[in-house]
């Protein structure tokens, strides 16, 4: 049932983003395995908006104030379970968006994510969990404008990632893989990370770009892209997550 707030909330939110004499604040999320490419991506996509004009802030995949510590204690003793795993990081992403993301969306600025709630939705799926039921952990669901997703090969990934340094434990999978080897654990269980991250492309239809491509390469065709997504029209799919938030925020003052 909507209560009198929130309905008027989502009045103002309708308003505010649909108001074309206002510059409409833009979510862009960068998503895939590791060993993709999107960081670097990323970086230069923030540079060369910063360089156009654009009023541009990054949020980072597991970097809450609040919830990072905590995430990082029970990794370090091994003690999370997969559900523990997804909620810990749906409660980091969900300070997150009410913290950074919606103010700065509202305030009319770009927001680039290194990783989204899909990176959650794959990797808790790789590690055995129910996609509606991690779904139902980041509700009310806020959508992207824009989805990049960096297609590499789980043998691509897998080489970038192990060039340099040894998969921790988390990141290898081995918490279900139950095998000892970090590098031949990343190799399975970023074999599993893929397949879901193909299976969410086509259902919610990322713009999917060829990560084994040149860097000038994707990063020119990311330029063009995001050009034919900015001008898309402000979606109410956000409208749950928006009036939530300010409902919050007016129950508040």
């Amino acid at each position: 049932m909507t209560t009198p707030l929130v309905a008027a909330a989502r009045k103002r939110a309708l308003r505010h983003f649909g108001d074309p004499s206002r510059r409409r604040g833009l979510l862009v999320a960068f998503e895939g395995p590791d060993g993709s490419g999107k960081t670097t991506q990323r970086k230069l996509f923030k540079t060369w908006l910063k360089s156009e004009g654009y009023d541009v802030v990054t949020t980072k995949w597991n970097s809450s104030d609040l919830i990072k510590p905590i995430i990082k204690t029970r990794k370090a003793v091994r003690a999370l379970s997969p559900e523990e795993f997804s909620l810990l990081h749906a409660a980091d992403f969900r300070h997150r968006v009410e913290d950074c993301i919606l103010p700065a969306l509202w305030a009319g600025k770009l927001v680039i994510a290194d990783r989204f709630l899909f990176t959650g939705l794959a990797r808790d799926v790789a590690r055995g969990l129910d996609l509606d039921w991690v779904l139902k952990l980041y509700q009310p669901l806020l959508w992207p404008d824009l989805v990049f997703y960096f297609s590499v090969s789980a043998a691509t990934s897998g080489q970038r990632v192990t060039a340099s340094r040894t998969p921790s434990f988390y990141e290898a999978g081995q918490d279900v893989t139950a095998v000892d080897d970090p590098v031949e654990s990343y190799k399975q269980f970023i074999a599993r990370v893929i397949r879901e991250y193909e299976s969410l492309a086509l259902i919610f239809n990322f713009i999917t770009v060829d990560a084994e491509q040149s860097i000038g390469d994707q990063h020119l065709a990311i330029r063009q892209l995001f050009r034919e997504g900015e001008e898309r029209a402000w979606s109410d799919r956000n409208l749950d997550a928006v009036a939530d938030w300010l409902a919050v925020l007016n129950s508040e003052r």
